[in-house]
């Protein structure tokens, strides 16, 4: 049975304007980076940054299969492959981790709001690490299951990590990282020859794969998605307590399925903010569709402020340190616009 959807109510709350980013930062310096999220997100909803840059095992796939249980990879010339035992590649994965962890106990002793920590999602990981015989995960159901049942458990060890080096949280929110979802239920994904595409995935499983996972890890569950065509419908009927997309790529055929999210008690995180320079506008423009998309829709001006969480588009891993700290503060100075002019 899927598991109910998490009402805002149960979502940790920021005593400050609800902001966020969406995950990966620039550079290498993983002290700069974790205090960069967690200063500029002070009052507002504070990350664990990723730091793609140092190389495979900090990359977002690399990140996912260090945080699976008894399943190790490897870095082949095609990208990640399934392995036989954990070998350098996963020791490095697993390093990375411990650093970025040891780095967010140091910084965080006084941190009291909620916390946001980020992992691919079963299908993204799926439709990107091959099997030993070389062939996407995605084509073997069975591998897909194996691969969500050790993430989910992943997950939860990491979850319990966290909250012992976080003790003052005030809650922790997991983001799920799915670029690769609408792809795989389009039949868009391509084998690993590249010559054929993978047979699209039936929503109903996509759905239930995902509320496995969802229903497995014990705090609220953001699904991020910066791809077009978004299924936010199936996100919110998996368990999904929020869905971060790219604001921009929104379009009205989405407004069904975004209303009715809403008045469930969804969150939506809002990607206004550009993740790239050059020039943010002023921070009351970039919320401008936010309130456009509130009207056509009927929704209570009131809600914005329960329902909207204002982030980057996409992740912040091409911009520069001091852009993503700018893009970072504008956020929140967005977010604090749009609940104190909902209209």
């Amino acid at each position: 049975m899927l598991q109910d959807v998490t009402t805002f109510s149960q979502f940790p709350q920021p005593e400050g304007p609800p902001a966020s980013g969406v995950g990966s930062m620039p550079g290498t310096d993983v002290r700069e980076a974790v205090k960069t999220a967690l200063g500029a997100m002070e009052g507002s909803l504070g990350f664990l940054p990723e730091l793609p840059a140092r190389g495979p095992g900090a990359d977002m796939i690399g990140r996912g299969m260090g945080l699976l249980v008894e399943l190790f990879a490897r870095v082949e010339p095609s990208g990640w492959r399934i392995g036989d035992h954990p070998g350098r590649d996963t020791r490095r994965a697993h390093a990375y981790l411990r650093e970025d962890l040891d780095t967010l106990e140091e910084f965080a002793q006084e941190w009291t709001g909620p916390l946001k920590v980020q992992a691919v999602g079963p299908w993204t990981l799926a439709a990107s690490v091959e099997l030993p015989r070389g062939e996407k995960a995605l084509a073997d159901p069975g591998a897909v299951r194996d691969f969500s049942a050790s993430l989910a458990e992943g997950l939860r060890l990491h979850l319990a990590d966290v909250r012992k080096r976080v003790p003052g949280a005030s809650g922790i929110v997991v983001q799920l990282d799915e670029p690769s979802l609408p792809a795989v239920l389009a039949g868009q994904v391509r084998t690993a020859s590249g010559w054929q595409r993978l047979r699209a995935v039936d929503p109903g499983v996509a759905r239930e794969n995902l509320a496995a996972v969802i229903g497995a890890v014990d705090a609220p569950v953001v699904v991020h998605c910066c791809a077009p065509d978004v299924p936010i419908d199936l996100l919110r009927r998996a368990g999904a307590a929020a869905v971060s997309l790219d604001f921009s790529l929104l379009t009205e055929r989405s407004d069904d399925a975004v209303g009715e999210g809403v008045e469930s008690g969804l969150v939506l995180f809002a990607g206004v903010v550009p993740p790239l320079e050059p020039g943010l506008s002023d921070p009351a423009g970039s919320v401008t569709g936010v309130r456009t998309l509130w009207r056509r829709l009927g929704l209570d001006p009131a809600l914005l402020a329960r329902h909207v969480v204002v982030t980057p588009s996409c992740g912040l891993a091409g911009a520069s340190p001091a852009y993503a700290r700018r893009a970072l503060l504008h956020s929140v100075t967005a977010a604090k616009s749009l609940s104190d002019n909902p209209e």
